[in-house]
């Protein structure tokens, strides 16, 4: 808690000292044009994020099965901590130093670099530094994303957005299904997944349509916005 309200204090003095602004430029006020879009946005996201693993049931014949050691506060802690992880990467990425950017050198210069910070953020939070493969996977997909969120505030101008569809994302793949072998997670996988040969065009399908997909809905949804000035 004491991360989040440092960087929002870190915010407030950035908006002030380069724009003269405060922190009403981060958009972080709910009201119910923004619930709405969070709503849908969250949901979207979330339910794509899930197809990833439905694919991976039906191509790879990964078998998952409930946890049982959940608990109500270990459900609660999770998804506290995907809040705050999230909300930290959406304020160092997004947040004072986009609002900045647009004001001094436009919104199309500063949507990239915002998206190229939250790319190499990602490189060293997977740690695959130095392995050039697994740096221009991770590159790939995180600058997209990055666009998008970054497109998303710009259009709205209000974090709440980009939360929105990182949150919804990130729920499902870091949480309720094991995107990674530690951590606790709702459902887990109830064996060694089987051997098994798939064409190229199922791996891929595997591999990328969910990640397209979030891509192009989200954009489209937000896309739907009208246009907020820069306030």
């Amino acid at each position: 808690m004491l991360q989040l309200i440092g960087l929002l204090a870190i915010s407030w003095l950035l908006i002030w000292l380069f724009v003269k602004g405060n922190l009403s430029a981060l958009g972080l006020t709910p009201t119910i044009n923004r619930l709405k879009y969070f709503s849908i946005l969250f949901i979207a996201s979330a339910i794509l994020s899930v197809t990833a693993f439905l694919l991976r049931m039906y191509f790879a014949k990964e078998d998952y099965t409930l946890t049982q050691s959940l608990t109500v506060t270990s459900i609660l802690l999770e998804i506290w901590y995907q809040f705050r992880t999230i909300l930290t990467e959406e304020l160092l990425c997004r947040g004072a130093l986009l609002y900045i950017l647009i004001k001094k050198i436009g919104t199309k210069k500063a949507v990239i670099i915002s998206s190229i910070l939250f790319a190499v953020l990602h490189w060293i939070n997977a740690g695959v530094w130095g392995n050039l493969t697994q740096m221009s996977i991770v590159f790939t997909f995180t600058f997209a994303m990055g666009l998008l969120l970054a497109f998303s505030y710009a259009r709205t101008f209000s974090l709440l957005i980009p939360f929105a569809i990182h949150y919804g994302w990130n729920i499902a793949q870091n949480y309720i299904f094991p995107g990674s072998p530690t951590g606790n997670h709702i459902f887990t996988l109830a064996a060694t997944p089987p051997t098994i040969t798939i064409s190229y065009f199922a791996f891929f399908t595997m591999l990328l349509l969910p990640k397209i997909s979030v891509l192009v809905v989200d954009y489209l949804i937000v896309k739907r916005h009208r246009q907020v000035e820069v306030p």
